[in-house]
């Protein structure tokens, strides 16, 4: 049967009406010049909408840069975002999860790209996200210099969309980290985070569903929140007092504590004959983590496996540095305190905590 005696097809099929609107992404980028443009630095030389972004590192002042990159997303709590209709939050913890991940190598963020997919392009919603990772990058020092919105009605359910991005900075060679000389008896100072961060959200709502609570009800005693909003607090970015005290030559090693938790995220700083020892009466867990621990009846080895448990970077030091970065990071606004201490590797347990039973107060 030839395709015009087919009565299953319209007379005329069109980008759009295959579930691709061309027209609102060009609203879209219109109408995010402005607050794009708030992130613009001399480096930048192209403009918002261009093929490509273009980007002078050679006006960024550094002598011997190491370019150093990452790439993440927010995982399900994207869901939680969908379900409150609150999304000024979600680009923060977009921009938030890679930034954090090459300031831990010591590199100051130069500029950041976003790919947004989506079932139905909403400009008012792309906008409200947007505006979001332009905080991010505000927060963090960085450019928001490109990015790509796709509109993909077969592969995402309706009122659905995903989020990536990616991050790219310099550091100085002789500034790198992890450093070479981490040793035994170096000093493990908390940085604390701002909540659940972006990780562990699947088991979170899982414990929602169980439990069968509503993101709208009012249950957390230590907040005047609902569920919904509390969990959505965005992640904390940690450049700016991490790059100071970096240049002051006062980290040897920094840990983003994301998936994996504490267990998983330390190790991967250390050299191989190094373990890390946590003062488990200092980890001192934010009340939400509390909470889950019982609401969702998780064990302290998952929890500590799952979550950053209110620990959002783990910083190595010198013994005789230790307590004059805790003073520096706490007087740029930090909660900075010592949980732990390194030592020699004598098992296959790459982090030990001493009284385990007291993580909760117990």
């Amino acid at each position: 049967m030839s395709a015009s005696k087919n009565k299953n097809i319209p007379k005329t099929l069109t980008y759009k009406k295959a579930g691709v609107n061309i027209e609102a992404g060009n609203k879209l980028v219109k109408e995010i010049r402005t607050i794009v443009k708030q992130t613009k630095k001399l480096e930048n030389k192209g403009t918002i909408g261009n093929f490509g972004a273009l980007f002078d590192i050679g006006k960024t002042g550094f002598k011997n840069p190491i370019l150093v990159a990452a790439s993440d997303g927010v995982g399900t709590k994207i869901l939680l975002a969908e379900e409150m209709k609150i999304h000024k939050f979600i680009g923060i913890d977009l921009v938030a999860m890679s930034v954090n991940d090459i300031v831990v190598q010591g590199a100051e963020p130069l500029f950041f790209l976003d790919y947004l997919a989506v079932n139905k392009l909403n400009i008012r919603k792309a906008k409200e996200i947007i505006s979001g990772i332009v905080k991010g990058t505000e927060i963090s020092g960085c450019s928001l210099i490109g990015g790509e919105t796709a509109e993909l009605p077969d592969i995402y359910k309706k009122n659905t969309y995903d989020l990536a991005g990616f991050a790219l900075g310099a550091v100085e060679k002789d500034k790198i980290l992890p450093r070479s000389n981490i040793a035994k008896k170096d000093i493990i100072i908390a940085l604390k985070s701002s909540g659940i961060h972006s990780n562990g959200f699947s088991l979170v709502r899982k414990i929602i569903k169980h439990r069968k609570i509503s993101l709208y009800d009012k249950i957390l005693n230590f907040t005047p929140k609902n569920i919904g909003e509390y969990l959505l607090t965005p992640t904390k970015i940690y450049v700016k007092s991490i790059l100071h005290e970096n240049n002051l030559n006062n980290i040897k090693a920094c840990a983003h504590i994301t998936g994996g938790g504490l267990i998983d995220n330390l190790p991967r700083v250390l050299p191989s004959n190094l373990s890390a020892v946590i003062y488990a009466e200092e980890i001192r867990p934010l009340p939400i983590f509390h909470w889950l621990k019982d609401a969702g009846n998780i064990s302290t080895h998952e929890m500590l496996k799952t979550f950053n448990c209110g620990i959002g970077m783990c910083i190595i030091v010198s013994p005789a540095k230790a307590d004059k970065v805790v003073k520096n990071f706490n007087q740029m606004g930090e909660k900075a305190y010592v949980i732990g201490e390194i030592n020699s590797n004598t098992s296959s347990r790459r982090v030990i905590f001493t009284n385990k039973n007291k993580i909760w107060g117990s």
